[in-house]
């Protein structure tokens, strides 16, 4: 298992001394065994095959920027430095190495928080298969498949085999993915509160009670998906599922702030080019969190 606690690159005067100070007081409840997380999403950022990602850059600026934001009045407070970034997948429109170096120019010297990211469908190359962006998932995680932790949850980022045979972006859930959650969850007491994340979001998991079954027992408080480059937020037999933008041309301008504390989920789009919170219903979770998946 890989275990890592990586620390935000944000430089001092780049967010107001108020974010500073609430994000220190959160780092302390954390080391006194709290739960206390922010982190952003996003997914399906399909870097062109010659390298070309501008299309990125409002996102990654946005992100970079909305330490310090107002959340809606209803909702109050801040957007706190966020722990990490996470990608859900389709990193490149197709794995060459100008579409693998720049992603990973961007997220290494234009991101200012640390990032995780899975690969997606469209990084195995389809009908042209290519171990490019499998190698880079490898090097900088360890593994295609890895776990960390963050602010007391524990964090399964799940890479599941994609079936081209279908001919279908609707799939299920890989049985090698689904037996690396199970395994890996054995492992985490039942208290933790985990987030699972796939590629395949909601919308496009065409076996979900069997990946509800493989969640079962255990304090599975989200699970994150991307593929359908659009937010949208479902409940399945008790699961909260969160299916991330995408920065990709013609997909809404959305990236998704998530917020974990002991008692509340809130995950919430912003909206880059309006500059403005997305509260649609259907895109946006904002729950009480308590007990155990028994499912």
């Amino acid at each position: 298992m890989k275990t890592m606690f990586p620390s935000a690159k944000l430089g001092a005067m780049s967010v107001a001394a108020a974010v500073l100070v609430a994000a220190g007081s959160a780092a302390n409840r954390v080391a006194a065994g709290e739960v206390g997380l922010t982190f952003f999403g996003w997914s399906d950022q399909h870097v062109q095959t010659d390298g070309n990602a501008d299309h990125l850059l409002p996102a990654i600026d946005a992100m970079n920027e909305l330490p310090g934001t107002p959340y809606p009045p209803r909702i109050g407070g801040v957007v706190a430095v966020p722990a990490f970034v996470f990608g859900c997948g389709d990193i490149t429109e197709w794995p060459t190495n100008a579409a693998k170096d720049r992603y990973a120019e961007l997220i290494e010297k234009r991101l200012k928080f640390p990032a995780y990211d899975i690969p997606g469908n469209h990084d195995a190359g389809g009908k042209a298969p290519s171990e490019t962006m499998h190698r880079w998932i490898i090097a900088r995680h360890g593994a295609l498949s890895y776990t960390f932790e963050q602010g007391g949850v524990r964090f399964l980022a799940v890479h599941a085999e994609y079936d081209e045979s279908l001919n279908n972006p609707a799939q299920p859930v890989a049985e090698q993915a689904l037996r690396f959650i199970r395994e890996e969850l054995k492992r985490v007491p039942d208290d933790v509160p985990v987030v699972v994340a796939l590629h395949l979001c909601y919308d496009a998991i065409t076996n979900r009670d069997a990946l509800v079954d493989a969640l079962s027992g255990k304090n599975v408080i989200l699970v994150l998906g991307g593929h359908y480059h659009q937010s949208k937020a479902d409940v399945y037999r008790g699961i909260r599922f969160l299916q991330l933008p995408s920065p990709a041309p013609n997909s809404p301008p959305e990236i998704m702030v998530v917020r974990i504390t002991a008692d509340r989920i809130l995950a919430i789009p912003y909206d880059y080019e309006k500059r403005a919170w997305v509260e649609s219903p259907r895109k946006m979770l904002d729950a009480t969190l308590a007990g155990v998946n028994a499912q």
